[in-house]
């Protein structure tokens, strides 16, 4: 069983500040760093991190030599990452005082993918092989589409949400991990009962893990729903917070961990990467996620 990450490859420049600049507003960092980034970067890397043998696909500009290096050391295979006549994507980042952050991307290379190119790629996967999509890059409608008709388990992380997700056929999706927001655009609902309710008439075979920030995580299929809470750590950086526990939720699932220690261990991980900076760095090995004696917050 092989999982491969059709995801974006970015720099992130990361700007630390007192808070998140207002419209119209001018404002001062402390700080300037440049770290190697994108949901799909992190999240390959995440996957590695916690066990799994993960391809990542995607592309990168002529200035993304240090992009398909960092993947490489940090054990991602990239055979599947080629190079396309755009510059990488790369994004803005604002990190405040509280840890909080706000994200302005460019696509990029991430947004230069074709239908010969996924085709290439997806002939190297077989029924019952993973493939993880987010949507900072182009074609995620016709990459679901091609893995489906391989019977190939497909996971979307819908972020960041916008318009050409509506061309997706979503109920071809096999898991669904988002948030709050990304719930209430898909669905229409604000409440996280009416969200994972919504979900599951709207796509019954799914699985859904719904990320509530401090109100931790819950699980639900047409079966079962489960839960947990966050753990009591110091906020530093929530940037690859996300990215980190889509990771290790899904290495935990293809090891084949039950829901509730998958939940766990995508939740210590998590926690662990908000109290360091940066989003590749902040990232646990599995050694440490193990190892690590936190206190779970209950609701």
């Amino acid at each position: 069983m092989k999982i491969v990450n059709f995801g974006s490859l970015n720099y992130d420049y990361v700007y630390f500040v007192d808070h998140i600049v207002l419209p119209g507003e001018t404002i001062s960092s402390t700080d300037l760093t440049v770290f190697c980034g994108g949901k799909g970067l992190n999240q390959s890397i995440a996957l590695s991190h916690a066990g799994a043998e993960v391809f990542h696909a995607g592309l990168i500009g002529d200035d993304g030599d240090l992009l398909m290096e960092t993947c490489r050391s940090h054990g991602v295979n990239t055979q599947f990452i080629q190079k396309a006549s755009a510059r990488c994507g790369n994004a803005i980042v604002q990190v405040s005082k509280s840890g909080q952050n706000s994200i302005v991307l460019f696509g990029g290379a991430n947004r230069q993918n074709t239908k010969e190119f996924i085709d290439e790629v997806l002939a190297s996967f077989s029924e019952g092989d993973y493939v993880l999509l987010q949507n900072e890059m182009n074609l995620a409608e016709y990459i679901i589409e091609q893995a489906y008709a391989k019977k190939m388990i497909i996971v979307l992380n819908p972020s960041p949400y916008n318009e050409s997700l509506e061309h997706c056929d979503l109920g071809k999706v096999s898991f669904f991990i988002l948030n709050e927001v990304e719930g209430m655009q898909i669905t229409g609902e604000k409440a996280v009962g009416k969200i994972l309710t919504a979900m599951l008439l709207q796509y019954p075979r799914a699985r859904i893990v719904l990320t509530l920030g401090k109100q931790g995580v819950i699980y639900a299929d047409r079966e079962k729903t489960s839960s947990h809470g966050i753990y009591d750590v110091e906020v530093v950086d929530t940037t690859a917070a996300g990215d980190t526990f889509t990771g290790y939720f899904i290495a935990s699932d293809i090891a084949g961990k039950p829901v509730e220690e998958s939940l766990r261990l995508a939740s210590i991980a998590s926690s662990l990467a908000v109290s360091k900076k940066g989003a590749v760095d902040s990232i646990p090995h599995l050694e440490k996620v193990l190892a690590a004696k936190l206190t779970e917050l209950k609701q």
